[in-house]
């Protein structure tokens, strides 16, 4: 799973999509880079099976999606630098 290795900095072209939003959103974006990886980390210390590992991360993932997309359910419009 590629959240498994270190994640060291955003590449260009995630750098040039993330001058296009708010400084909010561009937090959120980051964070959710880092979060499954410290996961996998945390995951991998009691040497859990890879299989539950990944289901783990992919539940993460899914929250950390849905937490973005619960706004604009409501109505609220997402904002564009």
């Amino acid at each position: 799973m590629q959240h498994r290795s270190p994640y060291a900095r955003p590449g260009e072209r995630l750098l040039s999509q993330l001058d296009l939003v708010g400084s909010a959103t561009r937090i959120r974006a980051l964070e959710g880079n880092l979060r499954p990886q410290h996961k996998w980390e945390h995951l991998d210390e009691p040497h859990k099976p890879s299989v539950k590992a990944n289901t783990a991360i992919a539940r993460e993932l899914a929250g950390w999606c849905w937490s973005l997309a619960a706004p604009l359910q409501q109505g609220d419009r997402m904002t564009v630098a």
